[in-house]
Formats: structure tokens, C-alpha cells, sequence
């Protein structure tokens, strides 16, 4: 099985198939976590081949996490989270990020992966005044994801949908931005919808290599769109600056030279339902 540092839940790690590489799991590896196996590896080692960058872009992806959950707790004053493909846990979570800055926050963590599952909880963790749970839901069912989320969350009051690179395994445009809508329509205006996902665009030759591949012998399968069509989630909702972008340089941190960081082909953007 995966190396983890947390106890597996048996029922969970029979539904476990480590013989097809799994996004979760390879997303592990690239961020150099241990919960992950031998055919997650190969596979990863292999993308890194067809897009020497993919580290980049795994790690753009998880700073870009740190950066929004502090401007939206920091600067905003968002005391919810509803973190949708959570992923597995690594360094500097949804929950440890806001509840550093403000320790009544309330982080639901959502995923349908059985892997996640036996490590649920490591994301549980809280301070004595916020609150942490796990749902394990699918994205395909926002409504039942509201539900269970309502037993911790206040649907009444502000909060985010944190929605990374989870949008890319709906291989239905319409029915991807679907979900979104009916997400959005569950919270109260003040809410913030932070969202990313993969780009194909012109000169990513090696980027549609790598998902080709990816596709071909991974699971779940994963859907590029073009900047144009990640922006497109955000359609009614008010983006913050500065937009929809490359997630490494969504909100920077200074360079040491100034100047901007290189893109990656990953793309996000933070943005307020009025």
C-alpha cells in the first residue's frame, strides 16, 4: 500500500486500486508526499518526460492555494471554507493556512477518492474554536455536497468554494459549468468561488502530450480548456485583480530580481458573487 503517515480506514483501502495510476496520488509525488504507489510514480515520471514543467505547475497550483485562503481570511474576512477535490493532505492545508490567521474559521473538505479518505484525519485537525470535517461526496452531486457540508458550515453567512483543479475531470463543458452555477446558487452573495484548472493554448504542444498520456493509462480522466473557457466559470461573479491568470502569477510573491514569475499551464482565478 501507500506510504502515509496516517492509520488506514480498512473499508476505505479496499476500494483502493493501486494498480492504475491515480491524479491524487501522482499529485502527491510531484509535491513530494509519500502517499502514493509504484504505478503513480512510473506514470508521473513519464508526464515529467512529455512536460518538464509539470512540477511547476503542481507547485504554482498549491501556492496559489496559500495566497487566495490568506487574501480571502486576511483581507476579506472570509470565516468559511468549502474545499471541493481536496486532494491529499500535504503542507499548509485549507484549514491550517486560514485558521493560522483566524482561528474561528470552519473548512469542509470534500473528495470521492478512498485513498483521501483513509487520510481524513490528518485534515481534521482544528483550533478549539473553528471546526474541520470531511465529506466524501462527488462533484457530480453538488447538491448532496451542500448537504452534508450544511452540518458544519452556515449557508447563510459568506464562504468560499475552493474548487482546484477538480473542474478538469468533468469532460462536459456545459455540465462543468453547471456544477459551478449550482454551487454558487446555495450561497448567500458575499461568497467567493477560487477556482483552477489546466489550459491547452497555442506553444503547449508538450502540456497536450502529457495529459494525452495521461489519459491513455490514468484515471479519472482529465479535460483541457482554453483561458477562455476557465474564465467562463466565472461569468456573473465579480473577479478580484488581477483576473483570470497563470497560477503563478495570481497575486505573487515578490521576486528576489522583481519582475514576474514564468507562467504555467495552469490557470485560476479568485472572483465574488454580488
Amino acid at each position: 500500500m501507500a506510504e502515509g503517515t496516517s492509520r488506514p480506514d480498512p473499508a476505505a483501502t479496499d476500494r483502493i486500486d493501486s494498480t492504475v495510476p491515480h491524479s491524487a496520488r501522482m499529485w502527491n509525488y510531484w509535491l513530494g508526499g509519500k502517499d502514493n504507489y509504484e504505478v503513480d510514480r512510473v506514470a508521473g515520471d513519464q508526464i515529467r518526460e512529455l512536460h518538464p514543467g509539470i512540477l511547476e505547475y503542481a507547485r504554482a497550483d498549491r501556492a496559489f492555494l496559500g495566497r487566495a485562503v490568506r487574501h480571502l481570511s486576511e483581507d476579506l474576512g472570509v470565516r468559511q471554507f468549502l474545499d471541493i477535490g481536496t486532494g491529499l493532505p500535504t503542507a499548509d492545508n485549507t484549514h491550517e493556512v486560514a485558521q493560522r490567521l483566524a482561528p474561528d474559521t470552519r473548512v469542509v473538505y470534500v473528495d470521492n477518492d478512498p485513498l483521501v479518505l483513509t487520510h481524513a484525519r490528518a485534515l481534521l485537525t482544528s483550533t478549539p474554536e473553528g471546526a474541520t470535517d470531511y465529506v466524501e461526496a462527488d462533484l457530480h452531486e453538488p447538491e448532496a455536497i451542500v448537504e452534508h457540508a450544511r452540518k458544519t458550515l452556515d449557508f447563510d453567512r459568506p464562504m468560499a468554494i475552493m474548487l482546484l483543479g477538480i473542474a478538469m475531470f468533468v469532460a462536459d463543458t456545459d455540465e462543468a459549468r453547471d456544477i459551478v452555477r449550482r454551487l454558487l446558487a446555495a450561497v448567500p452573495s458575499g461568497s467567493y468561488l477560487v477556482l483552477s484548472h489546466t489550459i491547452t493554448a497555442p506553444g503547449l504542444e508538450d502540456v497536450d502530450a502529457a495529459v494525452a498520456f495521461w489519459n491513455s493509462v490514468g484515471t479519472p480522466k482529465l479535460k483541457q480548456r482554453t483561458p477562455e473557457e476557465v474564465a467562463a466559470f466565472f461569468e456573473g461573479l465579480e473577479l478580484l485583480e488581477p483576473g483570470v491568470v497563470s497560477c503563478s502569477r495570481w497575486r505573487p510573491d515578490p521576486l528576489p530580481g522583481g519582475g514576474e514569475p514564468e507562467e504555467v499551464a495552469f490557470w485560476c482565478g479568485v472572483a465574488r458573487k454580488p
